[in-house]
């Protein structure tokens, strides 16, 4: 008779305990244990309760491989569900066995966890745990279908939040937390009779009294300073889509700069030529948006521009610009605008590149180039890779909450009747559209921050702190994945004879990449720092990045002069047409501009139960020496996060969305 402590672990937060009936049984190598209900005195398994048990088998069973959780009805209570934390089995002789769950019960069901030692699969010799691992992965391929989306990454075939296992639904804390936010918002604009207000604001400064206390130290220096060409040059590096902008080493033959046309910007001392040569000019270009049908909102055709602009490194190392053409063909209907300019010629110019510079933000630089990616990698891992895999132990903190962000975000955003759709000149008729354009140019470079860097010429310029704090981030997650892989992957051949792993990264190549080789996304993986940089980059693009284009929305696109969401009137084809007036009716009108203010202010907010960056609650790695890669990973990230603070005390504007403390370790809304 051989007699096993069995400790049950279930979840601290509300309603995660059961009176359900709970039985265990311990699987191991010489044979399994009868099975035991989980009954002591008193009541069990509740909220943040840790119980334990004795169960007895008639032998000794070896190493145990498995436990097998039963959940049952108990007398004529309704089903309750249950949060399990973890169950560990400590044998007569031995150290204990860790058997890590974390997940929601939800009916009458048997369960069986396996022990929380990652491995792969060629390192199963056991034929029951290679059965559990083809198991669990057929039995994930039938819960989580793929859905087409024409021209844009797979993703799951969930038609609304609220289908989701409890699992990938968000907390009560959080749902509650974001309806609070925005229900204050609706309400306060609802009392001053601006929503549904289908008006042209009167002035500027109408628009500053919206929200009475909405506002941020950020948001304010924007709503003063979103004149200055300054600012506009500073945005493109920090503000909301910093991952525009690249150096110019040759002007687009489509946009015919000339020297006299930019001589009162660049002064007489030098040449547009000299400029160039030098790597002192910059261009962002928004030959992406062509093609897209714009949106007709209430009845009212709205607008969209492809313009290019051509910007200047001053010695003072501000980036300003210098010459703008609203659309991708030269000619007498596309006059290239420049700051000598009358001032409302020069502002309407720079609010349409504004304007595109919002829609690729949030179209492609946020929804795209993060949350749809990330959803094609979390369905791909939940596919491809058993739980036991030490990449899905890797990955799946860096997915929390995603697939109920994305499936609100395609209900209540992007969707029809959606706040885009009846706000933004993207409308959700053409989204798709709109997201082939974006994927078509997407490469594996593009992803992987250091390279996109390089590629874009933005290595040495000043005052981009995006790109420092970015860098910083890639290398610390860097080190940290590669401690990780080197726990499990003994050398280059381990990761080629990784079946699991080739068809998880194949499955992304097809679904996230449609399979496009002018990608350079990789659909096989030859070696341990093939694997590092992939894993990088998926971390980075579900934690950093999305960070980087998700926390200044508010800051920086609050103030909708500065970055408005559609355009009522056509873009200029003539000069010296603009006045104050003229661009008030070609701005959103006021529901419009309101019903963005308030996404922003909610996409921007925090939640009490937010993971951060480098922090993993549920204990999926049992191994010592994986806590030890976490615990130099966070040492690094708090490193950093001084470095930040410290550097921004001498900034008249903070850039502080890369700080550790405020990324999180998911794209969670």
């Amino acid at each position: 008779m051989a007699t096993y402590k069995v400790t049950v672990a279930t979840g601290s937060f509300f309603e995660a305990g059961t009176v359900d009936c709970i039985s265990v049984t311990l699987v191991g190598e010489r044979g399994q244990s009868p099975k035991h209900h989980l009954n002591n005195y008193g009541r069990d398994l509740t909220s943040g309760s840790v119980d334990l048990y004795h169960v007895k088998a008639e032998q000794d069973l070896g190493r145990i491989l498995l436990v097998r959780l039963q959940k049952e009805a108990f007398s004529i209570f309704p089903e309750d569900s249950w949060y399990c934390n973890e169950v560990t089995v400590e044998p007569p002789n031995g150290k204990p066995y860790h058997f890590p769950c974390y997940r929601w019960i939800e009916g009458y069901i048997t369960i069986e966890l396996r022990e929380g030692t990652a491995t792969l699969i060629q390192e199963d010799a056991q034929p029951l745990l290679l059965q559990h691992r083809v198991a669990e992965l057929k039995n994930n391929q039938a819960s989580f279908g793929w859905k087409a989306y024409p021209g844009a990454p797979w993703g799951l075939d969930v038609n609304s939040p609220e289908e989701l296992d409890d699992d990938y639904k968000y907390s009560l804390t959080k749902k509650g937390g974001l309806g609070l936010q925005s229900g204050v918002a609706v309400l306060e604009l609802k009392l001053k009779g601006l929503l549904n207000l289908q008006e042209s604001w009167k002035s500027f400064e109408d628009i500053e009294r919206v929200f009475w206390k909405k506002r941020t130290e950020v948001s304010e220096y924007v709503s003063q300073h979103w004149k200055e060409d300054t600012f506009f040059g500073y945005q493109l590096l920090n503000g909301a889509n910093p991952l525009q902008i690249q150096k110019c080493t040759k002007v687009p033959p489509n946009f015919p700069v000339t020297d006299e046309m930019v001589k009162h910007s660049l002064g007489d001392h030098t040449s547009l030529h000299n400029e160039l040569q030098k790597g002192n000019i910059f261009i962002v270009d928004y030959k992406v948006l062509e093609g897209i049908p714009p949106n007709v909102i209430r009845g009212q055709q709205q607008h969209i521009a492809t313009p290019m602009c051509l910007l200047y490194r001053t010695p003072a190392d501000d980036i300003i610009p210098i010459a703008i053409q609203l659309n991708q063909t030269p000619g007498p209907g596309s006059p290239i605008f420049l700051p000598s300019d009358s001032e409302w010629d020069w502002m309407l110019a720079k609010i349409w590149v504004r304007n595109a510079d919002f829609l690729v933000q949030g179209g492609h630089s946020h929804f795209l180039g993060t949350h749809l990616l990330a959803e094609t990698f979390m369905v791909s891992t939940l596919h491809q890779l058993p739980s036991c895999h030490p990449v899905y132990k890797l990955l799946l903190p860096h997915f929390r909450y995603t697939l109920y962000a994305n499936m609100a975000a395609r209900d209540k955003l992007v969707g029809p009747g959606g706040v885009f759709d009846q706000s933004a000149s993207t409308g959700a008729e053409h989204f798709n559209d709109f997201m082939k354009n974006g994927l078509e140019i997407l490469t594996y470079s593009s992803l992987c921050i250091v390279d996109n860097i390089v590629s874009r010429g933005m290595d040495k310029l000043p005052k981009y702190y995006f790109r420092d704090d970015s860098l910083k981030l890639w290398a610390a997650t860097e080190s940290f994945v590669s401690s990780i892989v080197d726990c499990y992957y003994q050398d280059d051949s381990c990761v080629q004879k990784d079946s699991e792993l080739q068809a998880w990264v194949d499955e992304i190549f097809a679904k996230a990449f449609l399979a496009r080789e002018s990608s350079g996304v990789p659909s096989a993986l030859k070696s341990r720092a093939e694997l590092v940089k992939y894993l990088t980059m998926i971390i980075y693009t579900c934690s950093a990045k999305h960070a980087s284009v998700n926390s200044p929305q508010f800051d920086f696109l609050y103030w909708m002069p500065n970055s408005p969401a559609t355009m009522r009137n056509p873009p200029p084809k003539t000069k010296g047409a603009a006045t104050i007036e003229n661009i008030l009716k070609t701005l959103p009108e006021v529901d419009s501009t309101c019903r963005i203010m308030v996404l922003m202010w909610v996409l921007t907010s925090t939640s009490s139960d937010r993971v951060l960056l480098g922090n993993y609650p549920d204990q999926l790695f049992t191994e010592e020496k994986a806590a030890q890669c976490i615990k130099a990973f966070q040492k690094r990230l708090s490193e950093i996060s001084v470095e930040i603070q410290k550097r921004n005390q001498d900034l008249p504007v903070k850039y502080a969305y890369l700080d550790p403390l405020l990324i999180e370790n998911s794209i969670s809304i």
